[in-house]
């Protein structure tokens, strides 16, 4: 097992947590944990453990199917002491017989641990007898006080925490593996280091709260110890026997079991004449311990387990059957009592007698505050429960005993709605209605889309025509043509304007087809690039400038295509023989246009001059026109 701490792991001495990324949300944690200490915050995706209200039972660690619940290791701390030659001593639990059925003999067990390096290997039994035989003497000496035992660690956890004010009806005396510690403190003066070795985690938390003389410095799982062997390759056959240090026990072999605590004082539950109560498991000892608080009718001294003994404790393989375990604890006390001298056994529980119970607890009040009335009541209606008799019962899906236990962890932020069977039914129900609402709004969005990408496509097929054809009859102009962006960045230009600009444009036209992208400021004098800018500025035609450009006079029309972004540009060659008679042709034709509006006003008082005017220009344009068709 060799579970050791991480980065993400507890926080200060933190027995157990959850590391976030194996968690899964399934709330098996939060339904099997009795002091409600954990916590499922929202939007947050996994569970947390709140160490001042955990007991350290381990339930959350046996029921986690993905073991996202992780607990501390001493295993290192104990290996550094064997190997700084500290005086190790080991208390090994009688329930060891129970996780080891593949081991014959017991003495085979304490070879194979003192071939680990300790010196020291005892049996918790005699503790045991010892310390049941103090609690039956409280029993029995009543004085209308009654008494919760303190032999389960997780128990008395469960007191201090949740129900503090039954603190002083713990029986004050040291649980067995404390008193076990005393007792090896006493035989070995030398400041030995002592490790429990049990199924059980809550132990480390009586161990930090114990006095020196019955401090334990480390806790090692059956678990654990099972990988350390292995690690090691130790097994029955690899050692020889060996035997426990006395003092031995007689029937607290029995311990692991319910009601072999008492049975080991020959304290019998006899259902007429007992005056204690003995059980075991969760829930049993939670409703004991609550009806214990609450009423009177419960007039028994308890003798209490929180697991169903310590042979299901969290600190056993996973794999196991109760009963098959139950039936290897009571083997193995036989075995046990076999051995079992009675004077000795007699003089030994003289000697380290417990004469006067001075065990101190430590109430740690985590009892939570009930919330307003009102707020309960919202999250009742929330999960769909309005009646009064819909609260004190519930489908019990969600592990608390009612609907009313539900909300109040609702509203105290340790559950969520969600965990609810009924309101996370509802909800599914409206999502996939509301998923379906969405498919269908999908679909036909999905068929909108199709349609526009079909638009799309022709549009783009059209445009690619319409480009084609833009591109075939700007090379057939005879005028030079060129259009730019707003940055002067020619987007096209036909074959005439090239040629117009010269040969060293027509170098840069074999680099740069068509000279896109090309910048017209490295082609144009700043004149001619004046008229594009004033254009892109104001978006008004200039046309028919007449411009002088390497000796040859053109003539420059320049006009916005898209207003601020796109222009247009026409450029000619004036010195061409058919450009001038064009222009020839153009001015005459201007001259006539402006004449006749003078011929008009004097007309009356030239009469047939104008008319030979006309003519004399008419033939003039024709003249031209002739000659340009030779």
């Amino acid at each position: 097992m060799n579970q050791t701490n991480t980065p993400s792991g507890p926080a200060g001495n933190q027995i157990i947590w959850i590391e976030p990324e194996p968690c899964i949300l399934c709330y098996a944690c939060v339904r099997e944990c009795p002091a409600m200490a954990i916590e499922v915050k929202a939007n947050v995706d996994h569970v947390t453990i709140l160490p001042n209200r955990c007991i350290a039972c381990g339930s959350c660690y046996t029921i986690c199917p993905t073991r996202a619940v992780k607990i501390a290791s001493d295993l290192n701390k104990v290996q550094e002491a064997i190997a700084a030659q500290r005086i190790t001593c080991a208390i090994i639990d009688p329930c060891i017989s129970a996780e080891f059925p593949d081991i014959t003999d017991y003495r085979n067990f304490v070879g194979m641990i003192r071939s680990l390096g300790f010196k020291g290997v005892y049996d918790l039994s005699f503790a045991v007898d010892l310390t049941a035989q103090a609690h039956a003497t409280l029993f029995a000496d009543f004085k209308g006080k009654y008494r919760i035992s303190s032999k389960c660690p997780a128990v008395v956890s469960f007191i201090e925490k949740h129900h503090p004010q039954l603190t002083d009806n713990l029986v004050p005396i040291f649980s067995p593996a404390s008193v076990m510690a005393g007792i090896i403190r006493e035989l070995e003066p030398e400041n030995p280091f002592i490790v429990l070795i049990n199924p059980c985690l809550a132990s480390r938390l009586e161990s930090g709260s114990n006095d020196d003389n019955h401090r334990i410095d480390a806790q090692i799982p059956f678990q654990e110890l099972r990988d350390w062997f292995t690690s090691h390759h130790i097994s029955e056959n690899s050692v020889e026997f060996s035997d426990f240090d006395p003092p031995n026990g007689r029937k607290g072999a029995l311990f692991p079991l319910s009601s072999g605590f008492m049975q080991a004082a020959d304290q019998f539950e006899d259902l007429l004449m007992s005056n204690f109560l003995s059980t075991d498991g969760r829930q049993d000892m939670v409703e004991s311990i609550n009806g214990f608080a609450t009423s009177y009718e419960i007039r028994k001294h308890l003798d209490l387990f929180y697991c169903e003994g310590c042979i299901m404790g969290p600190g056993m393989s996973a794999k196991g059957n109760k009963f098959s375990r139950r039936t290897l604890a009571t083997d193995y006390a036989a075995k046990r009592f076999e051995t079992y001298v009675p004077d000795v056994w007699q003089s030994d529980l003289e000697h380290f007698k417990i004469s006067e119970p001075n065990r101190q607890f430590h109430p740690d009040n985590q009892q939570m505050v009930l919330p307003d009335e009102t707020e309960i009541a919202d999250i009742l209606k929330l999960i769909g429960k309005t009646g009064d008799h819909d609260t004190d019962r519930g489908c019990l899906a969600c592990g608390y005993k009612s609907c009313r236990d539900f909300a109040i962890s609702v509203a105290l932020g340790l559950a969520k709605a969600d965990m609810c069977h009924l309101y996370g039914t509802k909800n599914k129900q409206e999502y996939i209605k509301s998923l379906r609402s969405s498919n269908e709004q999908l679909a036909r969005a999905q068929k909108a889309l199709q349609e526009s990408e079909k638009q799309a496509r022709e549009e783009k097929q059209l445009a690619q025509e319409y480009s084609e054809t833009l591109t075939a009859v700007l090379q057939k102009i005879p005028s030079g043509v060129v259009i730019v962006n707003e940055k002067l960045r020619i987007i096209q230009a036909n074959r005439e304007f090239i040629d117009i600009l010269g040969d060293e444009i027509k170098a840069i036209d074999e680099v740069i087809p068509g000279l896109k992208g090309a910048d017209l400021r490295t082609l144009f004098p700043a004149p001619m690039l004046n008229l594009f800018t004033f254009v892109l500025q104001n978006n008004q035609d200039i046309m028919h400038k007449d411009i002088s450009m390497n000796n040859r006079l053109l003539n420059l029309s320049v006009f916005p295509i898209k207003k601020s972004t796109i222009l247009g540009a026409v450029l000619r060659d004036l010195s061409l023989p058919e450009v001038q008679k064009e222009e020839v042709i153009k001015k005459v034709t201007e001259v006539i246009d402006k004449n006749l509006e003078m011929v008009q006003q004097i007309g009356f008082l030239l009469g047939e001059g104008a008319s030979d005017t006309e003519r004399m220009l008419n033939s003039i344009i024709k003249y031209y026109r002739s000659e340009e068709t030779k």
